[in-house]
């Protein structure tokens, strides 16, 4: 057999190894979605369908087990040869697929398992997570009109069909409902919570005794019988709290825990940009409703968007959140381009645009005169975009351009930009700058660079990333094109000597820049053939250039300019910024 015979052979397996699974999962889904199938009918079927999705069918054998079922296919038996996927639902795992090799065959990836067979039984595990999880929904859907006609006809105890349904559908939550009962009941001073609470906490020892709670050795953990804990709060509940009241703090309760998936997702830096746009859109109408979240979750919510999105430093985040509402952040999303992979941050220019424009949007009602201030229309891209675009064309080399001379840096520096500007941008940007565009309309753009490092305390990089003003004029096509040339130019600006210099001089060369890019519209006028803006500036914090005494660091400095806004901080010799 020739090399190319072969090469052939191998790919016709490959694909015919591809059908299988493909087969296999329609087979699977055909089965699930049969409404004559009772669940346990619908399981044997499942089970009884995947070998034919594994290379060895005659001798694939296959268990499920979820609850307290197992279900297996005929000539079913152990072996030492087997691979493993869990069922999660809620968070956790509900039942396992177990596939085994009745006797020993070629290895390949995992043993004599291939990665798509791994891959496959992962897909099958899902979509039973899926189907679990619709019939679950179905099943609170019935109750909760079991509920409704019961609460028609009669409203006392009602609540404890809620507390119930919630045992059997989400007893995570049912057992956090019930805490923050026994809680409430406690801050509303009743003595028999508070009694109870100390008898079932940890052990405590009187102050006088020998050994006080404080000494320096763990807490004796005290054993409390689960039914009979939960038992006595609802008693306490029904006893203390009327019917509506408990109803009233379920419902609040319930939406914090909703929200609080959200700040999981947020906290969790392995989430991407695409997973927490999702969630968010899920959950914002849940957030602002009358039913009020709880102020710690809103305010422990607005901090960790502000984290996930801008920036860790405390100064930024103890201003921020005082100023940014989630209502911010579900308009911010709509206008950020990223790839599903994506987990950058927005960087430094658009963390103070975002601040600066919700103080002044919060501040207009003390101050009628801000009303006529208007931010300039914005798109983003986060900081890793410029990764995925070095890794899509294999540019990672010049990210170690920041330790070579100085010199050697400026000699290449030109050339950096050129295959920057003859690189292509995934397709995923690609679709996300087109959108841009179209909302953004046909006013000039200009493309500011937004590092990571920008406008940091103690390190403002100023003028030392390219911002690019681009006339967005032409064909779609025309202007699409003229956006990504000048979008690749900024990102090859990071690697420019003038930065690289700055943060060599500032003890930040190791640090892992990035470089998020904001898209505006030019604020300015028609002059002629030319449009800009009659003035524009810089401000800085802090006053460097004091020429008398009475001026103090503190009062800080405008640089304001005729015209673009370049001229403030661009030096040049025949000029003079004031």
């Amino acid at each position: 057999m020739s090399p190319n015979t072969k090469n052939i052979h191998n790919l016709v397996h490959e694909l015919e190894e591809r059908a299988k699974e493909l087969n296999c999962i329609y087979s699977i889904e055909d089965f699930l979605n049969n409404s004559a199938l009772s669940t346990d009918e619908k399981f044997r079927s499942v089970v009884n369908a995947i070998p034919s999705g594994f290379q060895f069918p005659e001798l694939t054998r296959a268990r499920i087990v979820f609850g307290n079922k197992i279900f297996e296919n005929d000539s079913f038996s152990e072996s030492r040869f087997f691979i493993q996927s869990d069922i999660i639902v809620n968070d956790a795992a509900a039942g396992t697929i177990t596939v085994y090799y009745s006797k020993e065959t070629p290895l390949f990836d995992d043993g004599p398992f291939l990665k798509e067979e791994k891959k496959l039984l992962s897909s099958i595990a899902d979509r039973l997570r899926t189907y679990i999880q619709h019939e679950e929904s179905k099943t609170i859907l019935n109750n909760l009109r079991e509920i409704k006609d019961i609460s028609e006809e009669e409203t006392e105890g009602s609540w404890r069909i809620v507390i119930e349904m919630l045992n059997k559908t989400d007893p995570v939550l049912y057992k956090t409902i019930l805490r923050k009962l026994l809680h409430h009941l406690c801050w509303n001073d009743i003595k028999e919570a508070i009694d109870f609470l100390t008898f079932s906490s940890t052990e405590t020892k009187n102050t006088e005794e020998e050994n006080p709670i404080e000494e320096n050795k763990p807490i004796k953990k005290k054993i409390v019988e689960t039914n009979e804990y939960e038992a006595a709060i609802l008693a306490m509940t029904g006893k203390y709290m009327k019917d509506d009241e408990i109803i009233d703090k379920i419902q609040k309760w319930i939406t914090d825990d909703k929200i609080s998936n959200l700040v999981k997702a947020v906290e969790n830096y392995n989430t991407s940009l695409q997973v927490i746009s999702e969630i968010l859109r899920k959950h914002y109408k849940i957030a602002v409703e009358k039913h009020e979240v709880s102020t710690s979750i809103d305010k422990g919510l607005r901090v960790s968007l502000i984290r996930r999105f801008f920036t860790e430093q405390i100064e930024f985040i103890t201003i921020a959140k005082e100023h940014v509402d989630l209502e911010d952040f579900y308009e911010l999303i709509d206008r950020i381009i990223f790839t599903p992979e994506s987990h950058g941050k927005l960087g430094g220019k658009s963390a103070g645009l975002f601040l600066a424009s919700n103080i002044l949007k919060k501040s207009i009602r003390d101050n009628p005169l801000l009303k006529n201030i208007r931010i300039p229309k914005t798109w983003y891209i986060p900081s890793d975009g410029i990764i995925q675009f070095l890794q899509y064309n294999n540019l990672e080399e010049v990210i170690e351009q920041k330790y070579k001379e100085i010199e050697e840096i400026r000699r290449e520096y030109h050339h950096i930009i050129q295959i920057f500007k003859n690189s292509s941008f995934p397709p995923e940007m690609v679709k996300g700058l087109s959108v841009a565009l179209d909302d953004l309309g046909d006013m000039p753009l200009i493309v500011r660079s937004s590092s990571l490092l920008e406008d940091q305390v103690g390190a403002a990089f100023s003028g030392k990333y390219k911002s690019l003003f681009i006339a967005n004029t032409g064909t779609k096509a025309e202007r699409l094109n003229a956006l990504m040339d000048a979008i690749a130019e900024v990102y090859a600006s990071t690697f420019s000597p003038d930065p690289i210099e700055y943060r060599a001089e500032r003890g930040l060369l190791d640090f892992h820049e990035e470089m998020g890019i904001m898209i505006q519209q030019v604020v300015g006028e028609k002059t002629g053939d030319y449009f800009f803006p009659s003035f524009a500036g810089v401000a800085f914090s802090n006053n460097e250039f004091r020429w008398s005494p009475r001026i103090k660091r503190e009062d800080g400095l405008i640089r304001m300019v005729a015209g673009l806004g370049t001229r403030a901080v661009d030096r040049l010799s025949d000029d003079y910024p004031v």
